[in-house]
């Protein structure tokens, strides 16, 4: 898969929706889940990696698009909290 970066506007890392290899409807149903967010035909580049993880995640282990969405939430809340300890570890 290829991907054409576009930036608008000085908005580095976003892409246009219509440049990647999903289909709409997909990317539609995923931003009415809140995985990701989809702004005037633009996406984030953080947000097409949480496709790719959620595609991951269905073809990989079966998991289903709620229980995907539950997951990245998680693994989001995770990576906060490993920040948080960081940071928490620096301060001493």
């Amino acid at each position: 898969m290829s991907l054409i970066f576009y930036y608008r506007d000085g908005e580095e890392g976003r892409l246009a929706v219509d440049s990647l290899d999903f289909h709409p409807e997909m990317l539609e149903v995923l931003q009415q889940m809140g995985i990701i967010e989809i702004r005037e035909g633009f996406i984030e580049r953080s947000h097409l990696q949480r496709v790719y993880k959620t595609m991951r995640l269905r073809r990989g282990l079966g998991v289903n698009l709620p229980g995907a969405a539950v997951i990245l939430d998680l693994l989001d809340r995770i990576d906060q909290l490993q920040a948080e300890v960081e940071s928490l570890k620096r301060g001493r």
